[in-house]
């Protein structure tokens, strides 16, 4: 069976279906090339965390300029150390919300993901009973003598739309655990910089780790 006769006989379930697929692949790809472009803390600059705030904070702004990456933890160095210059006394705090708006960006479509993957299985079961009801008008029709080859368009679309929201459901699901993953390996990250950098000063994060405090996202796949 080629795609167009799967999606002719699957009806218009299949159509929402192969759209989901659609939608969903975008995501993935889209927050795959974000992830790789985002590099790590360079070697040079990561060893110096810890006596990184000790030095003049001029100095250490134009040098974390010049050293700093792309990524997420380059951005939370030049927020604490820019903040550090200009005297500001929470530098955690300062480490916290750069953190935060790093994690919501890497998160971004990542609910949608969740969404998509968790009712394609119910529009493959919808389909399913739309067939079956198609199913059982013809026999209904038919006055009790069911003929095999009318029946054969109900059952189609029952078995079709089923077969392709699972085929759907169960590759979004594991590429947003993988996703997932993928952010709170970031995460963690970017907290252990934090630390480093405060620890001088007494300012390093609680204990309490990203696996203590569960992150919003963490409810996208309850259930599945």
């Amino acid at each position: 069976m080629n795609m167009a006769e799967l999606l002719t006989r699957g009806g218009p379930v299949v159509w929402v279906l192969v759209a989901y697929s659609a939608v969903g692949l975008a995501i993935v790809l889209e927050r795959t090339l974000l992830f790789l472009r985002q590099r790590g803390l360079p070697r040079p600059l990561r060893e110096r965390l810890p006596r990184l705030l000790e030095q003049p904070a001029e100095l250490v702004a134009n040098r974390v300029a010049a050293d700093a990456g792309q990524g997420p933890e380059s951005r939370i160095v030049e927020a604490v150390v820019l903040a550090d210059a200009q005297g500001v006394d929470d530098l955690r705090s300062v480490g916290n919300r750069v953190r935060g708006q790093e994690l919501q960006r890497m998160e971004f479509g990542l609910r949608t993901l969740g969404i998509l993957s968790n009712t394609a299985p119910l529009l493959g079961l919808l389909g399913t009973i739309t067939g079956m009801i198609k199913a059982f008008m013809v026999i209904e029709q038919a006055g009790g003598k069911v003929d095999a080859q009318a029946l054969a368009g109900g059952i189609w679309e029952a078995m079709i739309t089923t077969g392709v929201g699972l085929a759907v459901a169960i590759p979004l699901l594991i590429l947003l655990h993988f996703l997932e993953g993928a952010v709170e390996r970031r995460n963690q990250s970017m907290e252990r910089v934090i630390a480093l950098l405060l620890e001088r000063r007494g300012e390093a994060l609680p204990g309490a780790t990203s696996s203590e405090q569960p992150h919003h996202w963490e409810g996208i796949t309850d259930g599945v």
